[in-house]
């Protein structure tokens, strides 16, 4: 457990990884072996642009989530966990699965944070949910009223971007929190707030190929924001 922490806080994904599941073959029980397998799969298929890879990955995901929600679900890991692992599946579902999927991760964000309310990834994914469901379709507003009787009234651009900002107080070094408040405030047509947040992400110190891949995805919004 020691030696995957210290590769996780390396960016060593991948290799953390592996010492994880070798713990949770000796103690199918440890908790904590459990989430962090949980949120890795979920991060490494994300990688991937083959689906099948991807689903692999967030299948085991989310297998690692709901055996760690089992042992305690009211810890804020284990919720955020299997909050995680619903938006990964919801990525490489059907238009019905992946409404489903969606609708399903709120009550587990929502138990994340009454466990811990300075938990910054589960105020990300909570930004993250409140923008999806502001912002679907015709078509996807028309099935969630089918399935599940309507869309979530509290859903709102600036409810998005008041969750994604907390998530960035509790952890302003990651990238992809100031990434996805940029896009919200793009949809909400707040150019000053937009380019404040990118020039912030842009001041970073990068570390990752992800974090640089966010780094120019920032920098090419930002070169359009300033045109506006």
């Amino acid at each position: 457990m020691k030696r995957a922490e210290e590769l996780l806080n390396s960016y060593k994904d991948s290799e953390a990884l592996k010492l994880y599941e070798q713990v949770i073959v000796a103690s199918p029980d440890n908790f904590e072996a459990l989430c962090k397998a949980s949120i890795l799969h979920s991060r490494i298929g994300d990688r991937f642009s083959d689906e099948t890879r991807k689903l692999e990955h967030f299948n085991k995901a989310a297998a690692y989530a709901q055996s760690a929600y089992t042992l305690q679900p009211k810890n804020a890991e284990s919720n955020y966990a299997m909050a995680v692992a619903l938006g990964a599946k919801a990525m490489v579902s059907g238009p019905k699965e992946r409404l489903r999927n969606i609708h399903q991760m709120k009550p587990y964000v929502d138990a994340a944070l009454q466990a811990d309310s300075h938990h910054a990834g589960a105020w990300h994914v909570l930004g993250r949910w409140y923008f999806k469901m502001a912002n679907l379709n015709f078509a996807e507003r028309a099935a969630c009223k089918m399935i599940f009787g309507g869309v979530a009234e509290e859903a709102t651009n600036q409810k998005a971007a008041e969750a994604i900002e907390k998530a960035v107080s509790y952890a302003p070094g990651n990238i992809s929190y100031y990434y996805d408040l940029a896009c919200v405030y793009k949809e909400m047509k707040n150019t000053t707030a937009c380019i404040d947040t990118l020039h912030k992400a842009l001041s970073l110190s990068l570390r990752t190929q992800d974090e640089l891949e966010l780094s120019r995805r920032c920098n090419m919004m930002l070169q359009e924001q300033q045109k506006i």
